[in-house]
């Protein structure tokens, strides 16, 4: 072998050896090996910054709950709740006299005459709503001096915190000079349910009073007024059964009874209130933005999954050449559209439309229309079904596409037409890999934050799904949206801080369990492929 051949082939060996003296082929291996190291570790990252973040969120939540108790404004909350019901019934009753004045008006009496014929009936009016006076304001006396005390309660607790940082520091002087009073809850619990006597003749006075009221309840000429005062009298009988149910609480309560880590988890997963900021207590439960989210999924999912896998066939299996040139691209073009460009969209064109569309006459034999709300469930749904289009369109056409050509071919062979061919053995063949399309297109719309946001509605409760088609123009919040929010405006580190990090980590549960099915799903296709 000549010098000249060693030489060649000692320069072809390093030109296939990198800068590290690696070959091409351990440069690749290392360059995807290390991409997916990095996945890694940033997953495991973000698992470990939530967890950080938001792990301590059960231990505040079970002392301001604790608190809550021990102050007494869980035994105010309770009075509450029937001064709050009684609300309800002077609010209805308020609306006869509304209707009433209505049919007046329509029936040509002036302002001065409707006021005439109305006097007949101000004692009862005006006897039902006194009546929740001594109450609102019994209550309210109570619920004052345990918000004061809890309020102490918590000052002091900071100053002790604060003492304590100021001696960890070396400033012992300063330290001696905070004043910290040690305050007995227990007192202000004892003097609270000092005054029970005082509410049980208060529900006596209003029980007879109402049954008194009831006897001499009006009559009026308009059948729908007399309806609404008969529907008056049950819902006043449903009260005064539901005052001894109260009463019962109070007598059972006890401020002594511990409150355990797993209250506060059950609370949170199962709550049905979220309410921050609240001078009472504040209330943090998942559920309302759970199922705000699963409702808005739920309405984007029925018109993304037809949309996106009818599109999937008939390009895939329909369309010509020329046609599939033009409608791929412009279906993948949506997810490239901005999300708040589309919530922009929603907020200024649909949803305006969608409640323009309801007050059509075509759609008045529907009771949920005419609308209320631009911005509801229905108007954020449609959005998100528009962006998960592409994702599912996308999937599932790979999914058909990769069914081999010999199996359409001979279904065709033995007399099956096109359309037989397709349903019977394209779908039913490329079904793992549609499932897997349609959850990663649900993982798109529940993770979805900005459309959300701006056209769901944000109001935060539970949806009605007793008002049947109602229920999906009602507005909601989600647990994307509440996140996006109100993170911005937390004190760092507070219990409401707290409380949106373990939010963003039920997400981020939900969102790992959708992409693991898929993945299982995807795995099961290949086995069943191979």
């Amino acid at each position: 072998m000549s010098e000249a051949d060693d030489k060649n082939r000692y320069n072809l060996a390093s030109r296939r050896k990198t800068f590290l003296g690696l070959d091409k082929e351990q440069a690749l291996k290392g360059l995807f090996g290390g991409n997916a190291l990095v996945s890694i570790v940033v997953l495991a990252l973000i698992t470990f910054f939530l967890f950080r973040e938001g792990i301590g969120f059960f231990g505040q939540y079970r002392d301001s709950l604790k608190l809550y108790r021990s102050s007494g404004l869980e035994y105010v909350e309770i009075m509450n709740e029937q001064s709050a019901a009684f609300s309800g019934l002077t609010r209805y009753l308020n609306s006869i006299r509304e209707d009433q004045t209505q049919l007046l008006k329509e029936q040509g009496l002036a302002f001065r005459e409707i006021k005439k014929v109305q006097a007949r009936d101000n004692d009862f009016f005006y006897g039902f709503e006194d009546l929740g006076y001594p109450l609102r304001e019994y209550v309210l006396e109570k619920k004052e001096l345990a918000i004061a005390s809890r309020n102490a309660y918590e000052e002091m607790e900071n100053l002790k915190v604060f003492r304590s940082n100021l001696l960890a520091e070396g400033r012992t002087e300063e330290a001696a000079a905070v004043s910290i009073v040690e305050l007995d809850l227990s007192a202000t619990v004892d003097q609270i349910r000092s005054g029970r006597e005082e509410f049980l003749a208060l529900n006596d006075t209003i029980e007879k009073e109402l049954e008194a009221l009831l006897a001499e309840a009006p009559t009026f000429e308009a059948a729908s007024l007399n309806a609404k005062v008969e529907r008056l009298g049950e819902l006043t009988r449903m009260f005064i059964a539901e005052m001894e149910e109260y009463e019962n609480r109070l007598l059972e309560w006890d401020s002594t009874q511990s409150i355990g880590m797993g209250r506060a988890f059950v609370l949170f997963l199962f709550g049905e209130k979220w309410v921050t900021n609240s001078s009472i207590q504040d209330w943090y439960g998942l559920w309302p933005l759970f199922s705000g989210s699963l409702l808005v999924a739920i309405i984007a999912m029925f018109l993304a999954v037809p949309l996106g896998i009818g599109a999937a066939i008939y390009v895939n299996q329909v369309a010509g050449p020329r046609e599939q040139n033009f409608i791929k691209p412009y279906i993948e073009f949506i997810s490239a559209i901005p999300s708040v460009v589309i919530g922009f969209f929603g907020i200024a064109v649909f949803g305006q439309f969608i409640r323009n569309a309801s007050n059509w006459e075509a759609l008045a034999w529907l009771d949920v229309f005419p609308l209320a709300e631009r911005l509801n469930a229905f108007t954020a749904g449609c959005l998100l079904a528009l962006m998960a289009v592409p994702t599912i369109f996308t999937l599932a056409e790979d999914a058909i596409n990769n069914v081999p050509k010999a199996f359409k071919e001979a279904s065709l062979a033995m007399g099956a037409t096109r359309w037989q061919t397709t349903v019977r053995i394209i779908v039913p063949t490329s079904l793992s890999g549609i499932i897997s399309a349609v959850l990663l297109g649900f993982g798109r719309v529940i993770g979805e934050t900005m459309v959300v946001l701006l056209c769901a509605g944000n109001r935060i409760a539970i949806p009605d799904f007793t008002e049947g088609l109602g229920v999906f123009f009602e507005p909601v919040h989600t647990m994307t949206g509440i996140i996006a929010q109100e993170l911005g405006e937390v004190v760092h580190g507070s219990i409401h801080y707290r409380a949106l990090f373990m939010v963003g980590m039920a997400l981020f549960i939900i969102s790992l369990l959708i992409n693991y099915v898929a993945q299982k799903i995807v795995i099961k296709y290949q086995i069943s492929r191979g």
